[in-house]
């Protein structure tokens, strides 16, 4: 039996080892401590150890054994309820986080946890109402503000936005990230103070703090503004330089991915199986080729919704396909009707739980296009648009800009002149078996005879004509990427060749492209 003191040092270390990182030896120390005593703490810490792992099944598995033995402990709620989140189950999320609530009405992390839930799930005034009773509790929390802050700038309503992301530097000046998205929602001149002490912050900081990337973007942006195209190469690149240090990505790992997929589909012949109750229009291509503006536009239209990026259809190909390294050939997996017909009821519940309604829905997730053979079969009667743009432009806007999700390949030139290659490629592999229900919409085209393009893409949806696509930036939806800006702008020329001021920089860029 452990003395409170032995056990004390125990749980510490483990606790110092969480902070470090060290997920596995946290994982085997407190399942072998667990042992000897089932205390709270040793449960949390390993929730969060295999939630930090994105192992949120196992997460939600030792939060249910803790709330067996504790049922109303508050922190195991908050982490279950998180762990679902991560696992798309919404349902099953907000019953907990509910649950917690009702237990300690205040407790802040239970509720700026529901508010991203809420956000998610594009109910935006419940997600605000959330935030807000959390400042009511305690009005300097750091990650409040900048939640506040983020679905402001993702509603449009930048003023609030700016008011946020300011308290967010009062509370702490070190926060860099609140600099750079400061950045995007604000026009820079040389004078501008907020410049001013981005550059003294970089001036200041050890070079080996690694949020520094965020300065970095952030003075980027500022550059540009002031039309000094060297020093914002400078910070574009430096913060890509910085970024890519802590993903450690690897492009092969990519390459083979894309060339497993081409491996299962090459003697590809077609199937059927039930049709989706409820039109769906995937809206791919490379990041940044113009995918939220055409988003934007649809969901304009008063019988579609704009389901935004979404991890749904990533996970549902990844666990029932790419994950069994014994699938070789599509035609030939063991219970296909069976895993196709799962995967599109999966994925409809999923998009019922953003909206139930019989609209058609778009799902707006660019790096959709390595799977779009997968789409097909599981979705026979599919919308799929691929969105493209001159390819200097679109790598250049992905260099520039900071993504927080898996657009690693953005960090590096030669990473990305080598992804867009790749995507070139399974487009053009994917032509040769579906090319009937794949739709290109070039984007200079699109701002250039709007209209027009606009009436051929409705058309090709299936869809009655609404003029309200034409006032696409009168729409008040949420915009949840680094589009939220210019998507709600009318369409506007001046994104066309915007990489030629940077021409002499992107060398790596045009002598990689392969075509």
């Amino acid at each position: 039996m452990l003395s409170n003191i032995e056990l004390k040092k125990k749980v510490d270390k483990i606790t110092n080892k969480l902070k470090a990182g060290l997920f596995d030896e946290v994982i085997l120390d407190a399942r072998t401590l667990l042992k000897k005593t089932k205390h709270p703490v040793l449960f949390n810490v390993l929730s969060i150890a295999f939630q930090s792992k994105g192992e949120f099944d196992n997460s939600v598995k030792i939060m249910k054994e803790a709330l067996e033995l504790n049922p109303r402990n508050v922190l195991h709620m908050n982490n279950i309820a998180i762990s679902y989140h991560k696992l798309d189950k919404f349902e099953d999320a907000e019953k907990y986080f509910l649950r917690g609530l009702e237990l300690d009405p205040n407790y802040i992390n239970i509720l700026n946890n529901i508010g991203n839930l809420k956000k998610d799930l594009n109910l935006i005034d419940e997600a605000i109402n959330y935030y807000k009773k959390s400042l009511t509790v305690e009005n300097n929390i750091l990650e409040t503000h900048f939640n506040l802050a983020s679905i402001y700038q993702s509603s449009g309503e930048f003023e609030k936005s700016k008011e946020h992301l300011k308290k967010t530097l009062e509370i702490n000046p070190n926060f860099f990230e609140a600099d750079r998205v400061l950045s995007l929602i604000t026009k820079y001149d040389k004078n501008n103070e907020h410049f001013k002490i981005m550059l003294k912050k970089v001036s200041d900081s050890k070079p080996n703090n690694i949020n520094l990337h965020h300065l970095h973007f952030g003075l980027g942006k500022c550059y540009e503004d002031v039309k000094d195209y060297e020093n914002a190469f400078f910070h574009y690149d430096k913060g890509n330089v910085i970024k890519k240090k802590t993903t450690n990505y690897n492009i092969q790992e990519d390459i083979k991915k894309f060339e497993k997929i081409k491996n299962i589909f090459k003697n590809y012949k077609n199937i059927k199986i039930k049709k989706n109750k409820r039109k769906i229009i995937f809206i791919l291509g490379m990041p940044r080729s113009g995918t939220s503006l055409t988003e934007q536009i649809l969901s304009s239209h008063g019988n579609v919704f704009g389901g935004g990026e979404l991890p749904f259809i990533p996970s549902i190909v990844n666990k029932k396909f790419l994950q069994d390294e014994n699938i070789k050939n599509f035609n030939e997996i063991n219970d296909l009707e069976k895993k196709l017909s799962s995967s599109q009821d999966q994925y409809l519940t999923h998009a019922s739980s953003l909206d139930n309604s019989e609209k058609s829905f778009t799902d707006k997730t660019p790096l959709n296009f390595r799977y779009i053979g997968f789409l097909i079969n599981i979705f026979p009667d599919l919308k799929i648009i691929n969105c493209k743009r001159n390819p200097l432009d679109t790598c250049w806007s992905n260099f520039k800009n900071y993504f927080a999700g898996q657009i690693n390949f953005s960090n590096n030139l030669e990473d990305l002149s080598e992804y867009y290659n790749q995507y070139e490629s399974i487009i053009k592999f994917w032509k040769k078996y579906f090319s009937d229900s794949i739709y290109d919409l070039n984007y200079e085209n699109l701002v250039s005879n709007s209209e027009t393009e606009i009436k051929n893409l409705i058309k090709f949806c299936e869809l009655s004509w609404d003029p309200n696509c034409l006032k696409h930036h009168e729409n008040k939806r949420m915009i949840k990427t680094v589009s939220f800006n210019q998507a709600r702008k009318p369409i506007y020329q001046s994104a066309i060749k915007s990489s030629n001021v940077y021409e002499k920089y992107l060398d790596k860029l045009v002598k990689n492209f392969n075509f």
